[in-house]
This record gives C-alpha cells, structure tokens and sequence, in this order.
C-alpha cells in the first residue's frame, strides 16, 4: 500500500518556557513525573484529564500547583452526593429590589477546573459537567455563557471506595482525553515529601498568562504529524473494534466494546503537544505509543470473562502495542521510530 506523502514542516520556535514550568512545578512536586507531563499535554492540546489513585498521592496539589505556575484562574468544586447542576453550572436569581431575575454564574467558569472527587456526584450533576467539557458552554435560562479560553477539567476519583460512588458512564469517560494513574512514590521520594512537606513553605512563582496559553496552543496545532502517525494511530483503535482482524485473536472474548474515533483524534493531537512539550517541531512515533494507554484504558469495555480472568485494560494495551511497535520513518535525513 502506498502511503501519501507531504513536504516535511519547518521547524517551529523552541517552547522555551515549557520546560521551566514543569521545574517549577518540581520545586512543590516530587516523583510525579508522568502526571505532570500528562497535564501540560492536555492542556497544550485542549483535552480533559481524569486522575485515578488512592487517597494522600498529591493528586489535588499536583493541579493548584500547575494553576499557581501557568497562571489564570483556577477553581475547585467537592463533589458531594447532594451536589446539584446549578452549584456547578450557576442559576438564575430573583432580585426582588430590581424585579428582575439575573444570573448567578457557577463555580467552572474558570481556566483550570479540578473536580475533585468527580464519581461522588449523582449523574445529573456529571451530565452538566460533561456539557461544558465538550461544548465549552452553558445555558442558563435562555443565555449561553461561554467559559474561559482555555478551559480545563482534570477530575479525581478514588479506586478504593465504591460505597456512595456513582461510576461514569462510558460517554463521559470518552470525553477525557486522558485517565492517568497516579501510583504511590517510590521510598527515596517519599524522603524528599515529607522534608518538603514538613520544612519551609515553598512559593511557587506564576510564568505564564491565558494569552501564553492559547499561544501554545496555536503552536502546537502547527507541529508536523506524517501521515504514517494518523495510520498508526488508526490502526491502533481500529484493532481494539476487530482484534481477530488484526492477528489479536485472543482478545476477541475479552472486549465488548473497542475505543471510539475520539481515541484516534486525541492520539494525534496529544503527540503534537508531546512534540511540542518535547522540543521538537515533528512528532514522533514514540510520541502516539507513549501515549496509548493514557488515552485507550477507560475508552475500553471489557467482558464478564476478562473480569473473571482478571484481566485489565492495561494488559490489552499491553499485548496491542506489542502487536503494533511504533513503526520506523522517514524524516529525509533518517529512519526514526
């Protein structure tokens, strides 16, 4: 099959203060690499965030610490059982001195919004959330109020509690663009916590601004993406669908349902802003496979039998990407994967 080919991008200008923000951010953070990176691809790639760990991982100081450096506004909403859309979204007043009704505008219209603690939430309150986290709006009486630019939802949720927890539905899980797993830190790291902790308070300083921000973004849109990278990243999802088609014979039991086009768009555009984040004016291979198991593991339905057998979304991962390595090519100068 012969693959088009496009002219190869000229480079674009180096991100020369992505990389201080992750290290000032590391002045608070310690042993959360991953997450951290994670957080500014989203951001850099317009996407939403769902953080899964137990209780104590710095999820929540992770977030106000990335708001505290990027700058912008920030706002946090607990979720609770008895929360309500319009604690969220805000409601319309009656202001008897006007006669007149105004409207009281609710706590996301901010640029960076954590949810913490999003599965506590009955789904009404998560349908509201899942408007503005795809819309970017909301309607209130009969106006639509248009958050923020940019906007960001990073949402928490605890693993170990089920007891007064409401699941997400599958639609509103695939509008994340990544679920990132934040572990415990290794034994060195939680050295290096409990000083940082326990010792002087540490203030963060803010490098950015929103203009910074949507100027990024506007770079990382600009970031070169060979049309081998959309196939691999297609062939990827597509494989989740059809696994017997694509020699994964033995995952055809174990999957219900396979990851929607979602996945493919967010596989590209999160290795644009990995590029970016990165330094490189071209994405990579490496850059789509990194990113796989962030953007595929809540997107896939497993079987009663893969429950049973106590397989998880990260082993199907696992056994996709070692169907499908990253492939090798061909940047002019050099095969690269």
């Amino acid at each position: 099959m012969t693959h088009p080919q496009r002219p190869f991008a000229p480079p674009l200008a180096q991100p020369s203060l992505i990389e201080p923000v992750l290290f000032e951010v590391k002045r608070l953070i310690v042993g959360q690499d991953h997450l951290l990176e994670r957080l500014l691809v989203a951001l850099l790639a317009r996407g939403h965030v769902l953080l899964e760990g137990v209780p104590g991982l710095a999820k929540t100081a992770t977030v106000k610490a990335l708001a505290q450096v990027i700058g912008g506004s920030f706002g946090r909403v607990q979720f609770t059982p008895d929360l309500v859309p319009a604690d969220l979204v805000g409601t319309r007043i009656y202001n008897a001195k006007n006669a007149e009704f105004m409207t009281e505008l609710g706590p996301i219209f901010v640029n960076l919004l954590l949810a913490d603690e999003i599965n506590r939430a009955p789904a009404k309150v998560q349908s509201a959330l899942l408007e503005v986290m795809q819309e970017r709006q909301v309607t209130i009486g009969k106006q639509t109020h248009f958050v923020p630019n940019p906007f960001l939802v990073l949402a928490t949720q605890n693993p170990i509690e089920s007891d007064g927890t409401y699941p997400l539905p599958e639609a509103q899980l695939d509008r994340f663009m990544f679920k990132v797993l934040v572990d415990y830190p290794s034994y060195e790291d939680e050295i290096v916590i409990v000083e940082r902790v326990t010792g002087t308070n540490i203030e963060l300083k803010t490098l950015l601004n929103p203009d910074h921000l949507r100027a990024f973004q506007q770079q990382v849109d600009q970031v070169y993406v060979d049309p081998h990278l959309v196939f691999y990243a297609a062939t990827l999802v597509h494989a989740t669908r059809e696994p017997a088609r694509h020699g994964l014979h033995h995952l055809q039991n174990l999957l219900l349902y396979g990851a929607s086009p979602r996945a493919s768009i967010n596989l590209i555009a999160g290795a644009r802003a990995l590029a970016f984040v990165r330094g490189r004016p071209y994405a990579l291979p490496r850059d789509v496979a990194d990113l796989v198991p962030d953007v595929l593991r809540h997107r896939l339905v497993l079987s009663y039998e893969a429950v049973a057998s106590g397989v998880s979304t990260d082993t199907v991962v696992s056994d996709l990407l070692r169907r499908f390595p990253p492939p090798q090519i061909d940047l002019g100068d050099r095969y690269v994967a």
